[in-house]
């Protein structure tokens, strides 16, 4: 096994080479001295899909670092100079009630311009297995659209979502001058009903839920924390 080290930015990058499972970029990002949490703030839209929280049930806070956004959407950018998605697995250790998102992982995909498909499943789920990580959501880029949840976005979320409650879908759309990013989850019981019993695959339009509610809405459960160290493990 061999490692050669350099610097991306902020953070230390760790080039490891290793027969099995494959080639791994991990990126460990370095906390500052002096951390600060938020909540992310919701963007104004005309999308009354999401503008309103459901009243689901008490959900756990959630912790996400801004620069691992940041560094995704850096990860990202050959793709998007192409106008191809990219995508990437979020996982996080559950403390005192609060779950902190310490690993971004990029699997190997296939990607248009409209969609992304996650390929060797096996391989990040060993990785978030081995660290004893929760599955707590995914993060892919809009290229050239704006920030919303398609409907293929919406079945990958219900697979999240019906693991993890907390779940969350990170969308970055770059390209859009009134919401360069959005954070989203399926509203329940609404949403997460449609999803359920929706057998199409592809685009296409669902109803709206029986309840009244969005079929998804911003999350409003997560918060920005600038000291949070978070490893990027890179499997393409």
């Amino acid at each position: 096994m061999t490692q050669t080290d350099s610097k991306c930015e902020h953070i230390t990058v760790h080039t490891v080479t290793q027969t099995s499972p494959c080639p791994i970029l991990s990126c460990v990002e370095k906390a500052p001295k002096y951390a600060h949490v938020s909540l992310i703030p919701v963007a104004d839209s005309d999308q009354s899909s999401c503008n309103q929280p459901s009243a689901s049930g008490v959900l756990q806070d959630v912790h996400i670092s801004p620069l691992l956004m940041e560094d995704f959407l850096e990860l990202a950018r050959e793709n998007t100079e192409k106008d191809l998605e990219t995508c990437g697995v979020l996982g996080a250790f559950l403390e005192h009630g609060t779950y902190y998102v310490t690993t971004l992982i990029i699997p190997k995909q296939e990607s248009t311009s409209s969609s992304c498909e996650a390929l060797k499943e096996e391989e990040f789920f060993a990785i978030q297995n081995d660290r004893s990580l929760f599955p707590v959501g995914w993060i892919h880029t809009h290229p050239s659209q704006s920030c919303f949840m398609s409907s293929i976005d919406l079945h990958t979320h219900f697979s999240y979502q019906a693991m993890v409650p907390e779940a969350f879908a990170i969308v970055m759309a770059p390209t859009d001058k009134s919401r360069s990013y959005g954070i989203f989850r399926l509203s329940d019981p609404g949403g997460m009903s449609v999803l359920k019993e929706c057998e199409e695959s592809g685009f296409h339009p669902h109803g709206e839920p029986a309840d009244g509610s969005p079929i998804y809405e911003h999350c409003a459960n997560v918060y920005t924390n600038t000291n949070l160290r978070f490893e990027i493990f890179d499997l393409r």
